[in-house]
């Protein structure tokens, strides 16, 4: 697996690369690529991390798993290639969005680099998946990683703002300072939740109402 991250990660990282369970993890990681389809693509696996260096940081969307159909995972959470059929959660984010701001979305594409380049790092809790199999690279070492990067972002940063959407994203929160940061909790955009309080949640307005209260310019979501 290249762990060549970008070079503010990699610095922040530093420990957590040369600890043995991601030895363990590269290694597991590694093999499965080898011998099964998995997404993202490899060169996309921290492809989250190249678009939004750590003090570029303004925003963090935490998912769990990458897409697991062909042509979906890009590296980054909620995401697709461009081009690529919706998938229902990012159907739901883009109706929020639109609630929300109370304008229509420009950009209908689900490629979210547009966010990432803007400072949100779209990051999933799981970083690899195997085709057709949720959760297949869960419970590996990634959990622990992503909960490395969660912390240094709490301890070293001040005025972020923590998008947690679903249960599973708000077990992560428990890394997070929030007398320093913003966060914004509701049920997943998923169809089998969103009805239940993600609707009317408004994170993308909360977001910039605090970015810009802190004197920060605000994500052009639209």
């Amino acid at each position: 697996m290249d762990t060549a991250l970008e070079p503010s990660w990699k610095a922040k990282l530093a420990g957590e690369l040369g600890r043995p369970y991601f030895a363990e993890l590269a290694a597991f990681v590694e093999k499965e690529y080898a011998e099964s389809t998995v997404y993202p693509e490899s060169k996309n696996i921290f492809r989250a991390f190249e678009l939004t260096p750590f003090d570029a940081v303004k925003v963090v969307i935490l998912g769990q798993d990458p897409y697991h159909g062909a042509g979906q995972a890009v590296g980054l959470s909620f995401s697709v290639e461009s081009g690529t059929t919706l998938p229902p959660s990012l159907r739901n984010i883009y109706k929020e969005l639109e609630s929300d701001l109370g304008e229509p979305l420009e950009h209908r594409d689900g490629d979210l680099t547009r966010w990432a380049q803007q400072g949100v790092l779209l990051l999933n809790a799981t970083l690899t998946v195997r085709s057709g199999s949720p959760g297949s690279h869960q419970k590996k070492g990634w959990e622990q990683f992503t909960d490395a990067v969660m912390k240094v972002l709490s301890e070293e940063r001040e005025n972020l703002v923590f998008i947690l959407w679903g249960t599973y994203a708000r077990t992560k929160g428990i890394h997070i300072d929030r007398t320093k940061h913003l966060v914004i909790e509701s049920p997943h955009p998923s169809p089998f939740s969103a009805h239940s309080g993600f609707f009317g949640s408004r994170p993308f307005s909360k977001t910039n109402e605090y970015l810009e209260m802190k004197e920060k310019k605000g994500i052009e979501w639209m």
